[in-house]
């Protein structure tokens, strides 16, 4: 069912495959232009079982897939807060745009595995610390990104006359902000996001959530014209093509911009095919 203004991208969560498996893919999906992006997934340890299996790291499959691809948009649906400091993220984001010669697209969030973060040792903190710590990150990212020199003291975060150079290739380096909290992800999202993001069961709740992120946007005086929607929608190995396309659909119905289909392995790329035809059809 093609489904006229909506684009549409693939993702591989970096989990339970290798990385020629996660490659194979990404550059099938380089040549067929129906899909326009292509996303990772920012975990250490797998979400499905097994939990103790293989996951690759989210930001070296990005540089890596950044040179291996020509045409693709790439980018993680998103980035924990909590794993990096905002400076460096916003180093590695400028890198990356150049990288990918302007295709990268900055994905964050305020993050939410424990089990990863207890093994590691990384705080993750209640979620006012989590969405206290996002907004704090992500007003630093965002001025490292465009200004000389940036300097914040907060309390998680702090810099002092930080640099990033060089700024990315795109004139404004696009930044998603996943999730559908009302109070606090979907007012980030209304304040920074040129691209909000979640996980919704179905059309109407996404409209839900949407109608929240307009009322953010009046309060803040953002034009929500200038934020791209987009949806997960998770793609099982037997998953029929025209289903799938079908869901697509209704998302695009209530005004989504973008459907990423979430792969859930095996990776292979006999898989898109099928479902490119049926997106066109």
């Amino acid at each position: 069912m093609c489904v006229e203004m909506v684009d549409f991208g693939i993702k591989t969560p970096p989990q339970h495959a290798t990385w020629s498996d996660l490659l194979s893919v990404w550059q099938a999906a380089d040549d067929i232009d129906v899909f326009e992006s292509a996303w990772t997934m920012d975990h250490f340890y797998p979400l499905t079982p097994p939990t103790d299996g293989p996951h690759l790291e989210s930001w070296a499959v990005l540089a890596a897939m950044a040179h291996a691809t020509n045409r693709l948009r790439l980018g993680c649906m998103v980035n924990g807060m909590h794993y990096r400091h905002p400076a460096v993220t916003a180093n590695a984001a400028a890198t990356l745009d150049h990288i990918s010669g302007g295709r990268f697209t900055l994905g964050l969030g305020a993050g939410w595995h424990e089990p990863e973060s207890v093994a590691y040792g990384i705080p993750l903190g209640s979620l006012r610390e989590r969405f206290d710590r996002l907004d704090e990150g992500v007003e630093i990212i965002v001025s490292m990104l465009n200004s000389s020199r940036t300097t914040f003291h907060g309390r998680f975060f702090e810099v002092t006359y930080a640099m990033c150079e060089p700024k990315p290739l795109q004139a404004k380096l696009p930044i998603v902000i996943g999730g559908a909290g009302p109070k606090r992800t979907l007012r980030t999202a209304a304040r920074w996001a040129d691209q909000w993001d979640m996980v919704p069961p179905r059309p109407e709740d996404w409209a839900r959530a949407n109608a929240v992120l307009l009322e953010h946007c009046e309060e803040l005086g953002r034009s929500p014209s200038d934020i791209r929607r987009s949806v997960h929608i998770m793609w099982e190995p037997a998953a029929d093509p025209a289903e799938l396309a079908n869901r697509a659909a209704a998302f695009g119905d209530v005004g989504v911009d973008l459907v990423i289909f979430s792969m859930r392995g095996p990776y292979e790329p006999r898989l898109l095919d099928p479902l490119a035809d049926a997106l066109r059809a």
